[in-house]
């Protein structure tokens, strides 16, 4: 309701805590406020005054209101009060949301497209902040969400998620609940005890207060309302002031009270013929429009607080003429208002006149109106598209058909869940799974938990999907199909797989398969293999990764007869997964098929994934990130926000690898920042182990146990993640140490891990610097480096480079001199992307190749150490320049400007001042010429030119500068 009153009474706390928290949301100290009270208490009234005040700070306001008890339209509150945002004409494509822009089209029909079924309300959370920040940034904003006790789940979960991550931002939330039981009221009272929100309860006015509310309304001093009517108005609103300002209307249009000369007089009776003090004021205007319009508005009101005409017309039977008077009768007093969006819905203005008609009305009076209006749903809207079927299902059961109704919240729970408000489909399906388990509909009740008990993991509630399984073993002793129930054991096993609960996911496939074996279905048995696979994979173990091969395959062929897309592409992507050992041709070949049938079927995760997969493959293969960043993209276009930092995490990890270590920091920790606040596990790990790496691959221990502390925090130990912090971590940073021991023992740990739990990551050292390390100790020969050189890890572009490394030290070793040279050269063009395990293997086979005479051993140690040099690991800078004085080889000074000389020449020994030389003879310049330009004495220059032709194999001056012409800019 719209106040008549010209300022807020009584409220002035509440003022003042509003000021605040608008002034600190300028100040990027954003928060939520939530105004709570019970119906009519002003806050609707107050939420308006806070919208005055942000105007007058300059801010922009966004305003949302929630649907009520009919047809729920999912995140109507966020997408009325985001859609303002494209009133203005302001341009908006150009913000930066990266992949959170298509991930709002769930709200914003102007950024629709293909958004992705399913995705994260989290996801959704990020994607709505981001937007209020950046159309903030400047201004500041102000989010008023009005009658939150409305909302459907997903727009709660929202609304949590932007609470939490207020505090840096120019944005302040403000709502409004009313105080009975329901979820919104839990998250008001949860933020304000996590200190990220704050509760203004509204208690009901004192008798002072309203006295002054009524001088307010009748444009007078509290001591010109007669005592009379204050006394009326005190006892009939209780406090509120909706109803104190509803009764002096009323007393006013009843002529019971009059402004004379000489102020206002009480001239009728003033009790008036109502029942409750509550309702008074309203039921007294709903008699004035005589029965037949009470009848009308009664119906209306069972169909829903917002109710449609054309469903109204066919309950009540009134012809147009008579609906239309009665509506405008009912608009005139103030009862109910168009409700906008939607041309043919009315809506009460306020719950209280819902309430005050039920009261009307009996119980047998109601359900017979309910039926009559699901009756009309059904006819009007026969598919019941949109929201119709969920407010059939509301009316059935307001009817008391408990299997219709549960028939139809279940249709709605499914169309839900394919819409991805993963939320509101649990919330429907439980509530037609609680409906027809009273019925005793066995078949309906198992269809409803087959999709309500992923739907249920999918939000992260195992402990009531887990309470659901009791009620398997009663619906076994019904008339459902043994083939039915051996699904629904199946389906939880994979919420037990989600939850990491793998003896309980094992005993539900266990289960499975006990019930098909008294009844053989193949169609049953492929989900029952692939649910059984994907345990297997993940279930600690030395024989894991074969028995998920072989229940993988057992699953594709039963899937393929029975044309079970979803269930192929996740048998194949699982084989391509395990493939890797064997082969990457064979692996991207059946991610490949997979990609193909998942185009086919129109299953876009599928597709994605498999493009994901498809570009680690090449990562990991050729160390290529084209076919990743392509599946990046693919994955902005449709919004999956979690694959693009998934994939951000192995970019941050690439960069590591390739010494980028700048890149990798600044990536490292907004990659971090962002699946942290999603709390996306597996990411969070990826991203630590790869932050645990950069460090070990700049020799800093302190910040790599930092990182390896906080990858402890998020359950590491025995994830797939944890070989590489070892092998990759661990093992690299005792050799920025010069602790070859160490680096050993730690590759010693690697191969103890993955011997007892096979893994699917290959980059941990066994396969690659492992490999060098053991040929140099001894520890290894030609039989133990061909065996890994010809495996598919062997040949992955970061291991290959050390086995061609450890090939060489063997053939130089073996008296091949040419051939190991050969191997060493072949070796480097694979290092060439990765520049830090290139000089640290130079460094450790420099003094080998040195013994055995084969290479370029001091020019090695000359590239290993100024790289170390530069890249600040003095540990290894100082054992290079040991090395060389060992192999009598002189050691130079870092000059400035010696990071100038290309690496070929400073490899040589070439010094700062003859490479200065060295930069003239292109242009043929005699040694006079040459001095005069860099101001030495022409014996200076003859002495370079000397050097630099022993250095460089040119016995003659022309043969220099020839050779100089190569390296001329």
């Amino acid at each position: 309701m719209r106040s008549h009153v010209p300022h807020i009474v009584g409220r002035d706390l509440h003022l003042r805590e509003l000021a605040g928290a608008l002034t600190d949301a300028c100040a990027q100290r954003g928060r939520g406020v939530f105004l709570v009270g019970e119906a009519g208490i002003g806050k609707t009234r107050l939420a308006a005054e806070a919208v005055g005040m942000a105007v007058d700070h300059g801010m922009r306001v966004l305003r949302g209101r929630s649907t009520t008890t009919g047809p729920a339209v999912p995140f109507r509150p966020l997408t009325e009060a985001l859609m303002s945002l494209f009133r203005g004409g302001e341009p908006l494509d150009d913000l930066p949301l990266g992949p959170y822009r298509p991930v709002l089209g769930r709200l914003i029909p102007d950024w629709g497209g293909d958004v992705p079924a399913g995705s994260s309300m989290i996801v959704l959370g990020e994607a709505v902040l981001r937007l209020l920040i950046a159309t903030g940034r400047d201004r500041g904003t102000l989010l008023l969400l009005e009658d939150l006790h409305d909302a459907d789940p997903e727009t709660l979960a929202v609304v949590e998620y932007l609470v939490d991550n207020l505090d840096q931002a120019p944005v302040l939330l403000v709502a409004t609940i009313r105080t009975e039981p329901c979820d919104a009221l839990d998250l008001a009272e949860s933020a304000r005890w996590r200190r990220v929100g704050t509760t203004l309860d509204l208690a009901p006015l004192t008798r002072a207060e309203v006295a002054a509310l009524a001088a307010s309304q009748l444009g007078t001093d509290p001591a010109g309302v007669p005592a009379p009517a204050l006394d009326r108005l005190w006892e009939d609103s209780a406090g509120s002031p909706l109803l104190a300002e509803e009764r002096l209307q009323s007393m006013i249009t009843s002529g019971s009270l009059v402004n004379g000369d000489d102020g206002w007089k009480v001239v009728g009776d003033l009790r008036g013929d109502v029942s409750t003090s509550m309702a008074k004021g309203l039921l007294q205007r709903i008699d004035r429009l005589g029965p037949r319009g009470r009848d009308l508005f009664s119906a209306a009101a069972v169909i829903g607080r917002r109710f449609p005409l054309t469903v109204l017309q066919h309950v009540t039977g009134a012809d147009d003429r008579e609906l239309l008077s009665h509506l405008h009768a009912g608009v005139a007093s103030r009862l109910v208002v168009p409700d906008e969006p939607a041309p043919d819905w009315y809506a009460f203005r306020h719950p209280l006149t819902v309430e005050a008609l039920f009261t009307q009305l009996t119980p047998g009076r109601r359900a017979e109106l309910a039926g009559r209006a699901a009756t009309a749903v059904q006819a009007l809207h026969p598919e019941l598209e949109g929201d119709w079927c969920q407010l059939a299902a509301g009316l059935r059961s307001e009817e008391g058909d408990v299997t219709e109704a549960g028939r139809l919240f279940a249709e709605a729970g499914r169309r839900a869940l394919a819409a991805g408000a993963i939320s509101s489909a649990v919330a429907l399906l439980s509530r037609a799974e609680r409906l027809l388990a009273d019925s005793g509909d066995a078949v309906r009740r198992a269809e409803v938990l087959e999709t309500l008990l992923p739907a249920l993991a999918e939000t992260g509630d195992f402990g009531r999907a887990f309470s659901l399984a009791r009620e398997l073993n009663a619906l076994a002793g019904t008339d459902l199909t043994v083939s039915r129930l051996a699904v629904l054991h199946t389906r939880l096993a994979k919420v037990a797989h989600t939850a990491g609960r793998w003896e309980d996911g094992n005993r539900a496939v266990a289960h499975a398969r006990a019930l098909l074996r008294r009844s053989p279905d193949e169609r049953a048995g492929a989900l029952v293999d692939v649910a059984a696979a994907y345990l297997a994979l993940d279930t600690p173990g030395p024989d894991c990764t074969q028995q998920a091969e072989k229940l993988a395959r057992s699953a594709l062929q039963a899937a393929e007869r029975h044309a079970l897309p979803s269930a192929v592409c996740q048998a194949w992507e699982l084989l391509a997964t395990l493939a890797r050992e064997r082969d990457f041709d064979e692996s991207t070949g059946l991610l490949e098929s997979a990609l193909l049938t998942a185009e086919q079927h129109r299953l876009p995760l599928q597709r994605m994934y498999a493009l994901t997969r498809i570009g680690g493959n090449n990562w990991l293969t050729d160390g290529s990130t084209g076919p990743l960043l392509a599946a990046r993209d693919e994955a902005l276009r449709v919004g999956s926000a979690t694959i693009v930092h998934t994939i951000d995490g192995i970019l941050v990890l690439d960069a590591v690898l390739r010494a980028d270590f700048g890149a990798a920091r600044r990536a490292g920790d907004e990659c971090l920042a962002v699946v942290q606040r999603l709390r996306l596990a597996p990411a969070s790990r990826y991203v630590l182990m790869a932050q645990a790496a950069l460090a070990a691959h700049q020799g800093d221990r302190a910040a790599m146990e930092r990182a390896l502390a906080a990858f402890a925090d998020w359950d590491g130990s025995g994830s797939q993640e944890e070989p590489l912090t070892i092998g990759l971590a661990r093992a690299f940073c005792a050799l920025m140490e010069e602790d070859r021991t160490g680096a050993v023992r730690a590759l010693r740990d690697v191969a103890d891990l993955e011997h007892a739990n096979p893994s699917t990551y290959y980059l941990s050292g066994r396969y690659g610097i492992g490999v060098l390390l053991d040929v140099l100790a001894g520890d290894a020969g030609r039989a133990e480096q061909e065996e890994i050189a010809a495996t598919a890890p062997g040949r992955m572009r970061w291991n290959r480079q050390f086995v061609l490394f450890a090939d060489a030290v063997l053939l130089g070793r073996e008296g091949r001199a040419a051939e190991a040279g050969e191997a060493a050269a072949e070796a480097l063009r694979a290092a060439e992307p990765y520049p830090t395990a290139l000089h640290l293997a130079l460094r450790l086979l420099s003094e080998d190749a040195h013994a055995h005479g084969w290479g370029e051993p001091v020019a090695w140690l000359r590239r290993a150490e100024h790289h170390f040099h530069q890249t600040s690991v003095p540990a290894v800078t100082n054992a290079c320049r040991a090395a060389l004085r060992r192999l009598g080889a002189p050691v130079h000074q870092h000059r400035s400007g010696s990071s100038r000389i290309p690496e070929q020449l400073r490899a040589l020994g070439v010094t700062v001042r003859e490479y200065e030389v060295f930069q003239l003879l292109p242009e043929r310049l005699g040694n006079k010429e040459i001095a005069d330009r860099l101001y030495i004495s022409p014996r200076t220059v003859e002495k370079h030119i000397a050097s630099l032709g022993s250095k460089t194999g040119r016995s003659s001056r022309a043969a220099l500068c020839e050779f100089s012409v190569a390296f001329a800019p």
